[in-house]
């Protein structure tokens, strides 16, 4: 070990010192315009060619874009470096303010250049380039920032690691990756070049760089212990936006007027979600569901996984395990019954000759192609396959007329929403070397089903068709070179576009180990090298048109697994393949906040139980509690996995009807913070620090959360513990499960002999609940129960609250709906805002907490106009 640590201290020595060798670059031709500022910027000596060729010509542009948001630009003169698609990241436009009028102010040195960003009000400098030069290679990027002591640093997301990153020796490597098990330290799934600075009462400020170009961000102290953050791009140019704040919630806000505000989901899309690889027919997926309604926990939404399809090529059901005929009673059934089911779509496809979905992309030519012009090849689920370029111009009529063909309501599968996984994209081919027909052959891909087909379980299943029961007889039925021109930003030309000199740290190995080579060339000209972390996103962006095609007025619901910077507005994200392990468990957390509250991706959860592994009952018990305070609510295992739906256990059971009680009596509460979060980019879950961002002990808490803004969650988290050790700031609480007030100290509480069928809930004083009176076996009958109010004075005696109501799934509800303010004086009650959903329901009661006793006052008060009432 200590020769390592030796050989590692060599490595990054040499580095430094290379780096240190680099001349840096001038700046000259400023023109300061107020809103604007522009200078060339020029090599300012012998070029260092450290990992690349030193590009002498570079531009400056500096835009004051709005109060709160900077956006400083440095990229190549010739424009030939990539830069990310306007069509894949709209820019967000500039309102050209003054200098004078904004809360950040820029600052440069010209020779050697360097810039700060810094705050005008206080002249506390948040981005600093002074002391280290700046290296601008054709295939390597470097521009590094002091940061101030001890900071406190989230996001860069995907990983696995403290929600509050480390500050010495850590690196952060952005490259997406189909890594199994979530390992630490590691890349992952997505990649958010984005972080959030909080200084406590100096507030906090975000930096985004927008650049899809695989990275090392490394967090670090120099040999005098400053602090620094420094970028290593393998690519790109340096595309900043500098975010004001002051508060967190504000930065997170801002943020979301760059990558575009979350999608907004469906009511439906809240309730509890059950799947598994490794249901091997129709039958057993319909069992599942009959199991859960004769469990008397509530099922909203079954999924499909890969074992539904044809030898595993999407578009495709396996004819005798999942027959179409009975695909679609199935789906019909769910429908009757109030439920929902959605269905994976992977990229690869099967490049098969007679497969209509390969044959008809191929005649509209939208698979990436090899340097020859032939389909690139790869492997996957369904062996040789090859993958839609979805930057090609033909690629989205050809994903929307398949979808629009297998999921016909009338003719095929009636789909409630889409699952776009291994979109990485993931890879089995382990590098450049293979030879995809005999990888696909040695890997034994696609599998043969090892379950005889079967026309029933061989048990009743109540509640579906006769084909689903013992004595069916029913009978299966098949279900019938591109190298652009100079000046387009679409890449430097003589790259190394698959051994750069410089090496990210990608936990796989190789930048095309186990995904798409990195040379291959995309329909626009620009390379897999510069837009590998843009290729789940650019898929979920055809999944959620072609859902939008198929279906015009309705919310569409796509979930993915593969992100970047702006994939919320998009689809929902689950947290990837994760273990059925107690560190699991409490990794979800961190990453729950990190994508909700900085990443702007409030749908997101993780695969509750783990997906990997064996689940254990009291491990599962308490993951069915704590996901069920998370905003996607998902059970799902490997098909190597056993069967772990709650029903398996009493205990995990038990555990399971309470958490989806409290979540479905709380569902509006969470549906408006979803609103809220469509509107505002307000984050749908909060850490501490972002309600409390004065209280320094917040900083770094990542094994609670508040869900929304009211409701503090701090479960059990230690490995077979009935004991839980939370902070409590300086406020009032309230014991959700009880009502009785609990007065915080700005100090931890422990909890001891909490039962596994328990979870610590607080209502944060200064807050007003809406629940429904009671729960429901599906959202379409919650939806008719009506409201009950839950006042929790503030230790000012006051409170306030809001109710989000539509119709739950249209597209553009226009103003059929309602926006409700509620206020508590100490005395009064009231209800304001707008009231343009129509709604029977009411608010049945209202009580209010804070004496020795609550308070309850009945109703009804109709939802369709303001009320108040004064209670003494």
């Amino acid at each position: 070990m200590g020769s390592l640590i030796l050989l590692w201290a060599l490595i990054v020595n040499a580095f430094a010192a290379s780096i240190r060798d680099c001349p840096g670059y001038t700046a000259s031709n400023i023109v300061d315009a107020d809103g604007t500022l522009t200078a060339d910027l020029t090599l300012a000596g012998d070029a260092c060619n450290v990992y690349g060729t030193d590009l002498p010509d570079l531009k400056l542009l500096v835009e004051y874009q709005t109060e709160t948001r900077l956006h400083v630009k440095i990229y190549d003169a010739g424009l030939d470096v990539y830069q990310v698609q306007e069509h894949i990241l709209p820019r967000p436009s500039s309102r050209n303010v003054s200098s004078s009028d904004a809360a950040l102010k820029f600052s440069l040195a010209e020779n050697p250049f360097s810039f700060s960003v810094s705050r005008p009000s206080s002249g506390e400098v948040l981005f600093n380039t002074t002391g280290s030069q700046l290296v601008f290679e054709s295939q390597y990027v470097y521009l590094k920032t002091q940061l101030p002591k001890d900071p406190n640093i989230y996001g860069l997301g995907e990983h696995s690691d403290s929600f509050r990153l480390p500050t010495t020796n850590y690196q952060r490597t952005l490259w997406n990756s189909g890594l199994p098990f979530i390992p630490r330290l590691s890349n992952l799934y997505g990649s958010h070049p984005i972080y959030l600075d909080h200084r406590g009462d100096a507030g906090s400020h975000g930096v985004f760089l927008l650049n899809s170009n695989g990275m090392n961000i490394n967090i670090n102290q120099t040999d005098t212990g400053d602090q620094f953050l420094e970028y290593n791009t393998i690519g790109g140019i340096l595309d900043f936006y500098f975010l004001a704040g002051p508060s967190p919630t504000d930065v997170s806000q801002q943020y979301a007027e760059i990558v575009g505000l979350p999608a907004m989901m469906s009511y439906w899309t809240f309730g509890f979600h059950q799947c598994k690889y490794g249901y091997w027919d129709v039958n057993m997926a319909a069992e599942v569901v009959g199991n859960y309604s004769s469990a008397n926990i509530p099922l909203e939404t079954l999924w499909g996984d890969i074992d539904y399809m044809d030898l595993r090529q999407v578009f495709t059901t396996d004819p005798e395990r999942f027959p179409i005929h009975k695909m679609r009673e199935l789906v019909e059934t769910l429908h009757q019954r109030n439920q929902h089911y959605i269905m994976m779509l992977d990229p690869g496809i099967h490049r098969l000759g007679n497969y209509s979905t390969f044959a008809r992309g191929e005649e509209k030519s939208v698979f990436l192609k090899a340097d020859d012009g032939s389909d690139y090849r790869g492997v996957q689920w369904a062996g040789e396959v090859v993958w839609p370029d979805w930057i090609g111009s033909n690629t989205q009529d050809w994903w929307t007329n398949e979808i629009s063909l297998f999921f016909d309501p009338d003719s095929g599968i009636d789909i409630d929403g889409a699952w776009n996984d291994m979109n990485e994209a993931s890879n089995f081919c382990p590098n450049v070397d293979c030879d995809p027909a005999q990888e696909a052959k040695n890997g034994n891909n696609p599998p043969q089903p090892t379950n005889p087909p079967r026309n029933s379980t061989g048990r009743p299943i109540p509640g579906f068709p006769a084909d689903f029961q013992p004595g069916s007889t029913a009978q299966s039925a098949k279900f019938q070179s591109r190298q652009a021109a100079s000046g387009q930003m679409k890449g430097l030309p003589d790259r190394d576009l698959l051994n750069p000199k410089y090496r990210i740290n990608n936990n796989i190995g190789d930048l095309s180990d186990a995904t798409l080579y990195t040379n291959i060339t995309n329909a626009d000209g620009t390379y897999q090298y510069d837009t590998h972390n843009l290729y789940g996103s650019t898929m979920i962006t055809a999944t959620r048109n072609s859902l939008l095609t198929r279906r015009p007025d309705k919310r569409p619901f796509v979930l993915t697994r593969s992100t970047f910077a702006g994939a919320g507005a998009k689809a929902a994200h689950w947290f990837g393949d994760n273990n059925s392990t107690w560190s699991d468990y409490r990794v979800s957390i961190p990453q729950l906040l990190a994508f909700a509250s900085v990443h702007q991706m409030p749908m997101v959860g993780s695969d509750v139980c783990g997906f990997n592994g064996v689940a254990e009952e009291h491990m599962c018990a308490r993951w069915a509690l704590l996901g069920a305070f998370m905003p996607f609510y998902r059970n799902h295992a490997d098909a190597s996995a056993p069967f772990q739906e709650f029903y398996l256990w009493d205990l995990v059971a038990e555990a399971a009807r309470k958490a989806i009680d409290a979540r479905y009596r709380l569902l509006d509460y969470i549906y408006t913070a979803m609103y809220r979060s469509a509107t505002t980019g307000t984050p749908i879950v909060n850490p501490l620090f972002f309600v409390y961002p004065s209280d320094s002990n917040t900083f770094g808490i990542d094994t609670q959360f508040f869900y929304g803004d009211a409701l503090l969650i701090s479960p059990v988290v230690d490995d077979d513990s009935v004991s839980v050790t939370y902070y409590l700031p300086d406020d009032i609480f309230y014991d959700f499960w009880t009502l009785e007030p609990v007065r915080g100290k700005g100090a931890q509480v422990t909890a001891d002999n909490v039962t596994w069928t328990d979870i610590p809930v607080h209502i944060r004083g200064g807050t007003i609940l809406p629940l429904r009176v009671q729960s429901a076996n599906t959202t379409t009958l919650l939806r008719q129960n009506n409201f009950q109010l839950v006042v929790a004075p503030g230790l000012d005696g006051k409170a306030a609250g809001s109710l989000y109501l539509d119709d739950g799934d249209s597209l553009d509800v226009g103003d059929n709906k309602s926006d409700i303010g509620f206020t508590w004086d100490g005395t009064t009650l009231k209800a304001n805002g707008t009231f343009g959903y129509s709604t029977d329901v009411v608010v049945e009661s209202v009580v209010i907490l804070g004496g020795e006793q609550p308070i309850t006052r009945e109703g009804p008060w109709g939802l369709n106009e303001p009320f108040e009432f004064t209670s003494s």
